[in-house]
This record gives structure tokens, sequence and C-alpha cells, in this order.
């Protein structure tokens, strides 16, 4: 165990303010605004999520995925559908996504449901990346126990030689892209002495109800 009193660790936030005077009245303007800030700071990986899913007892699991995408209709992301998280959303459609950006003193939390996207949407994703990655994702059986790292590697070399003359790979039936259809999103600046600033937009209708919430 490290010689350092855990329990004393911390640090004094006092970057910005933030009050529902500030925030823009639809929630994802402001996602947008703010991850654009987060983009313009060189953070590294700024869209780097953790994704909180429970399967049909209850069981959570938080993992970290990358945004690769958002609109007015949700937040995406791209995963193997036969991994852990997949199966989880199939037995339970309701996750956490959490943004953390310590450098700006911020983070942004989203409740939803998660859905697949088209399977036109995937491809078009899938076939933009490197080849090497669609080759990983063919060869991964995500999630799922292997016997050696070896193993897989073999797996990477079959299919390299099975794919040697294709740029564009098929899009694999078991992947493709989850959207995040938000309920809820919570906007959180750090303050000094621990009164954080949370601002929190819960779905009405067709609109938003904006309030602030004690930290």
């Amino acid at each position: 165990m490290p010689n350092i009193d855990i329990a004393a660790l911390r640090r004094s936030y006092s970057l910005e303010s933030l009050s529902k005077n500030d925030v823009d009245p639809n929630p994802f303007t402001q996602f947008d605004r703010w991850f654009e800030e987060a983009l313009n700071s060189a953070l590294p990986e700024p869209n780097a999520m953790t994704l909180a899913t429970a399967d049909s007892k209850g069981q959570p699991t938080a993992r970290t995925v990358l945004l690769k995408g958002f609109d007015d209709n949700g937040f995406v992301f791209y995963t193997n559908y036969e991994s852990q998280k997949g199966e989880d959303i199939a037995e339970n459609p309701q996750v956490s996504l959490l943004f953390t950006w310590l450098e700006l003193e911020r983070q942004i939390r989203i409740n939803g449901l998660a859905e697949k996207v088209s399977e036109e949407e995937s491809r078009a994703y899938f076939q933009s990346r490197p080849k090497g990655s669609q080759i990983g994702a063919w060869a991964s059986a995500q999630s799922k126990p292997i016997t050696s790292r070896t193993a897989l590697e073999q797996r990477m070399r079959e299919l390299s030689e099975e794919f040697k003359h294709e740029e564009v790979l098929p899009l694999p039936p078991f992947w493709g892209g989850y959207r995040v259809k938000p309920e809820v999103l919570e906007f959180w600046q750090g303050r000094e002495s621990r009164l954080h600033d949370r601002i929190q937009y819960h779905r009405s209708g067709a609109g938003w109800l904006i309030s602030r919430l004690s930290p």
C-alpha cells in the first residue's frame, strides 16, 4: 500500500461557474458548446466516456467507450453486439454515460435508453475505419474468454490474409452502433468549497425542464 493519506487528497475547483442563465435551452446545444471547448483545450481523448449498463438482475458494469457522433437524437458509440455491454443492453436498455474533463473541472452525466442504429449507419462508420481496426472487429469475440494473446494474433493474421485484396471489409453481423436517447442530462462545474454547480435537463414532452441541483 502507498504511504499516502488518500482521504486527505483534495483540490480546489475555481476555473468557471455555471447557472441556469448560462446554459442553452437545448441540452444538445449546451453539450456541443462544452464539447467544442474540450476539443479546443487539447484534452486527451475528449470523446472518451464511461458507459454504465446493468443486466436484467440489476448487476451494473462500467467501461470506457468513445463517442462517435451526436445530434438532437442522441449520442452514438459502436461495439460488438455480443459483448458484455451488448448483452446488458439487450436485457436492459437503460444506460448512463459520463464525460469527465478534469482539466476543465467539468462532468456531463447522461441517462437514457440505448437502441441500435441502422445497419446502413453502422456499415458507413465501420468501413470508414482503418483496415486494421476492421479486421480487429472481425477477429475479436469481445468479452469472451480466449486461450491466449497468441491465439488472437493468429486469428488476425488469418483474417489479414483472407482480406488482403480488400481495403473495405463487409460489416460483421455482430457489430454496430448504439444511440443513447437521453431523458436526463446533468452539467457539472467544479466550484470552491465543494459547492459545485449542477444544472440538470429533464425531458418533458417535446421539451426540457431545467433545474439547479444542490451539490
